[in-house]
């Protein structure tokens, strides 16, 4: 244990309420003692010469020297036998001389030859005063008291000096004070005038040295009084006869002059280890327990204390003190049982066991501290014990076997204190283990610990930053500290869970859990303190989750013997759920890239003029910029120390592609669709040849075909101009190709890197939203450029002006002079790769457009029979605009356009009246249904042009300029002549 642990410990017996020494008791328990010995039968108290002792010792039994090699009561005890050391040799020379185990007594407790004599002179003198007695053989120690009978036979001249003596006297004055007016076993009546006599007798006596001659009349009335207060009836632990006297058996004087006693079974030149001689020295010292008042319980209760202070006050290497402690104290449950009517007893045990547990928890309530492997089996099993025992005394316990404690039955006191201790000591460790990060990384731990004292923390802290002062690519505090509590938890599975697995079936559950909840309250302290996702955060994660399959993983295997499987445990373990709170890290840190990029898109296209001439490739700058940021969010994704990558890139792709999105919706927003350029159909009329041009049109100024080649490329402010449009169409387009280069070099990136195939394949689909969205977009982009260049940019030369009044003075050549300056301008502006398309889709909205002015022109536009080789033509001529001698769109491309307009344009050939007649056939095949068939009903229009569509034929008849289709209209449909 550290040094620091050994610590003095304050004795249960309490103090005296005077000043004697212990070498005070210490001399009176030898005079006790020897008087002990020598009235029960031992050597004759006549008084021996120096001589007369030496042939004591050298008539040494060989019975002495047997007992020293074989002591019952060290086997009992667990005490083992010491073996000499060569340092020891010339000690063996003073054991042949101390041959005696009365003289082993005395140079165990530092008494003097000197004092020796004078002792046995005293008690020889005595011997010779009693009446009718000629030796003490027969005179009892107990029916006489003691420090009165040693006042009375030793005088001045037995001592080498006045001082000496009147210290001497002094100690009887005050055993006499101690054992019959301050402790005495039965309390003093107060009625009685003795104690006030021997009280003013002792302080005279204190302030000049008592005279003590048997006629002085002071010893006279000392010898009175004492006798009076020593010799009385009392319900004295034992069998004593009313004349005995009771001077020394009060508590807890009896208890320190029987420690005295007790002190000498260890050696005098070495403090831990038990004389070999233990059997004899326990076996005479019992003779003196009439005089103090003892017993076999209050023996064992005493011998348990001396063993455990001797084990605690010194360095505590002496495991078998401890040990013995642990033994005897069994014994003392057993007494304790026995003796629970005896107020004395109990309180003593209470108090005794008080102090032993208050040692014992000391340490096992940070046993981590305390304990090592080298001597938790051997130390820690017994302090534990001894812990569990002096509780389950204490608490009232009923007595248990010896073979039920080594089998470990005593789970009701040892399971729950056990836990607690457990509990306390892993607390302990991992704020100890957390304290190391409190400079390094400026670090405050959530769980604080007054146990420690801060400065002895603070240094292993300093010592351990500077000690690291330099180190590269440190792991995060958190993940450093759950490597350390990962093995904080498999030494406490090997060192310290099979010795507390006797009194908890479950230790290192209960150690894995309190562990678990420790660091679980440090990181969710660390995560709420989160405010971005770093590579830091990442390793803290995956080191929290490696500590918790560790910590699961001892808990299993810990709890397999158990009656429910260790459940009960790893519920007390609430998830750090470590996998869950990455992903919702890692869905933070994607949430705050894409809202980056779409602001910064917001931010950029309200900027952008969508200008061809800002690169080669004619796209907007900010497309560049937008896929930069992309490529660097996924590079950082799959940089992230995670290893759910598969089951995140979803959110990735869905963040990145909603901003996408969101750029491709933004590039198209305020283009306009077919609706915004298409002018609406005006209501069917029938024509008349009077009033083919409305007034309107009539007072309408002629507007000169001026070319709009210069209005062409639209003003430079202007964000929907024709380059305008085809920019945004590079845009898309480029966004499109590029999210299809991106995704195959991460791809690569992420084989190279030994990614596996399902997260590949993932990648291979994370783009196509987007890319659809571009070409969806395009399409759109596409069709507003037409619409707008055929219905807006060119409406004065088509929708306005085309076949307005006489056709043949209103042919299509203008409108296709400047749309062929628009495809000039389209072709040189899109991509290579998006030309056709955006030529296609204007060659598309302008032959819908032509069907529009010949089907729903308006009044101003009437047709006659001899119209139609003009219409043929400018249709021819308009096709052949596209087809450009070959180097426009592909012939097959333009059929297949204008092959519904090539089918329609013979209705114009057709005579009226076969015309009605057909109107009416196919208007008639298209209602078979209806049940009235009487009247024509009007067919709606439905914007699907074709020569067999009712709508259609309704329309040519609309607009023919004849006198036949007048009629008919008005006659079957109202229709008006104008609107």
């Amino acid at each position: 244990m550290p040094s620091e642990c050994t610590e003095p410990l304050t004795s249960p017996f309490g103090e005296l309420a005077t000043n004697l020494s212990d070498s005070e008791l210490r001399e009176t328990a030898y005079e006790i003692l020897v008087g002990a010995r020598l009235s029960s039968g031992g050597k004759s108290s006549t008084y021996a010469s120096d001589s007369e002792k030496n042939s004591e010792r050298a008539a040494a039994t060989p019975q002495t020297l047997t007992s020293r090699a074989a002591s019952k009561v060290k086997k009992a005890l667990g005490l083992r036998s010491r073996r000499k050391k060569a340092s020891e040799k010339a000690e063996s020379e003073r054991v042949k001389k101390v041959s005696t185990i009365g003289e082993t007594m005395r140079v165990q407790m530092r008494v003097s030859e000197q004092m020796d004599s004078r002792v046995r002179k005293a008690l020889s003198k005595v011997a010779a005063d009693q009446i009718n007695s000629l030796c003490f053989l027969y005179q009892k120690i107990e029916s006489m008291v003691l420090p009165l009978e040693m006042l009375q036979q030793l005088k001045p001249s037995d001592f080498p000096n006045q001082e000496e003596y009147e210290a001497w006297q002094r100690r009887n004055l005050k055993l006499l004070e101690a054992g019959l007016l301050l402790h005495p076993l039965v309390p003093l009546d107060d009625e009685n005038t003795a104690p006030q006599q021997l009280r003013e007798i002792i302080d005279g006596a204190l302030e000049k040295p008592l005279e003590t001659s048997k006629n002085n009349e002071t010893m006279q009335a000392l010898r009175t009084v004492v006798l009076s207060l020593a010799c009385r009836t009392s319900n004295n632990i034992g069998s004593v006869s009313e004349t005995s006297t009771h001077w020394a058996d009060g508590f807890p004087m009896n208890l320190k002059i029987y420690q005295m006693l007790l002190e000498a079974c260890f050696d005098v030149n070495d403090e831990t280890s038990v004389i070999e001689e233990l059997d004899e020295v326990l076996e005479i010292i019992k003779k003196t327990w009439l005089v103090l008042g003892m017993n076999q319980m209050l023996h064992n209760l005493c011998f348990l204390w001396i063993l455990f202070n001797r084990y605690a006050t010194m360095d505590q290497a002496e495991g078998d003190l401890l040990s013995a402690g642990n033994n005897l104290l069994i014994k003392v449950e057993n007494d304790a049982k026995a003796m629970k009517g005896d107020e004395n007893y109990c309180r003593m045990l209470s108090s005794t066991l008080g102090a032993i547990l208050s040692w014992a928890e000391k340490r096992l309530l940070g046993y981590h501290r305390y304990f090592r492997s080298d001597n938790a089996e051997s130390t820690m099993g017994c302090v534990v014990s001894m812990a569990v025992l002096s509780v389950k005394i204490m608490e009232g316990g009923e007595g248990i076997s010896d073979e039920d404690h080594i089998e470990g039955n005593e789970m009701d006191v040892g399971q729950e204190k056990v836990d607690a201790y457990i509990k306390s000591s892993l607390r302990a460790a991992f704020v100890q283990a957390s304290f190391q990060y409190l400079f390094h990384y400026n670090y405050v731990p959530a769980t604080q610990c007054a146990k420690y004292k801060m400065r002895k923390i603070m240094e292993t802290v300093k010592s351990s930053k500077s000690s690291s002062t330099g180190q590269q690519n440190e792991l995060p505090f958190m993940a450093k500290l759950a490597e350390d509590v990962s093995t904080l938890a498999f030494t406490e599975k090997e060192t310290f869970s099979p010795i507390l697995k006797r009194w908890h079936p479950l230790a290192a559950g209960v150690a894995v859990a309190t562990l678990h909840s420790c660091y679980g309250n440090e990181l969710k302290q660390y995560v709420s303190s989160i405010d971005e996702l770093t590579p830091d955060i990442l390793e803290v994660m995956k080191g929290a989750d490696k500590l918790e399959k560790d910590l699961v993983q001892i808990a299993v295997e810990n709890s397999e013997d158990s009656e429910d499987g260790g459940k009960s445990i790893i519920r007390e373990m609430l998830p750090y759920e470590a996998d869950s709170v990455t992903s919702n890290l890692v869905k933070s840190w994607i949430k705050t890239r894409t809202d980056r990029l779409k602001e910064w898109v917001d931010r950029n296209l309200q900027q952008e003029v969508w200008d061809p001439r800002a690169n080669r490739e004619r796209f907007a700058l900010s497309a560049v910029e937008v896929l930069r940021i992309v490529d660097e969010a996924f590079e950082a994704f799959f940089l992230l120390p995670i290893t759910t990558h598969s089951a995140l890139l979803p959110d990735l792709a869905t963040g990145i592609n909603s901003c996408l999105q969101h750029y491709i919706s933004m590039a198209k927003f305020g283009c306009g669709t077919q609706s915004t350029y298409v002018p609406t159909m005006p209501p069917l009329t029938r024509c008349s040849r009077r009033s083919k041009l409305p007034s309107v049109f009539k007072k309408k100024e002629k507007v000169p075909k001026k070319s709009q080649a210069g209005t062409v490329n639209g003003n430079e402010n202007d964000s929907f101009g024709t380059p305008q449009m085809c920019c945004r169409i590079n845009t898309l387009n480029y966004i499109q190709n590029e999210l299809n280069v991106l995704a195959k070099r991460d791809i690569t990136h992420l084989f190279s890197s030994g990614t596996n195939r399902d997260i590949a394949d993932r990648m291979e689909k994370v783009f196509e939203f987007s890319a659809a969205a571009c070409v969806e977009g395009m399409q759109q982009l596409c069709e507003a450029t037409a619409n707008k260049v055929i219905f807006q940019d060119l409406s004065h030369f088509f929708w306005d002006g085309l076949y307005i009044g006489e056709v043949s003075s209103t042919r299509i050549d203008p409108f296709l002079q400047e749309l062929d300056h628009y495809l000039e301008v389209i072709s040189i502006t899109v991509h290579d790769k998006v030309r056709t398309q955006v030529i296609t889709e204007v060659m598309k909205v302008s032959f819908d457009g032509f069907l529009m002015v010949l089907l729903a022109g308006g009044p101003p536009r009437a047709f006659t029979l001899q119209d139609y080789e003009i219409i043929d033509e400018d249709f021819n001529f308009l096709t052949d605009l596209f087809w450009s001698n070959g180097d426009g769109l592909p012939a097959e491309l333009i059929e297949q356009f204008s092959t519904k307009v090539k089918d329609i344009l013979p209705l114009f050939n057709t005579d009226t009246d076969s015309l009605i007649e057909k109107f009416k056939q196919v208007t008639l095949e298209s209602c078979a249904s209806s049940s009235a068939k009487s009247k024509l009903p009007l067919p709606p229009t439905t914007g699907q042009w074709s020569p067999t569509e009712p709508n259609t034929v309704l329309r040519v008849l609309c607009y023919r300029n004849d006198e036949t289709a007048a009629k008919f209209l008005k006659k079957t449909y109202h229709l008006p002549k104008r609107l």
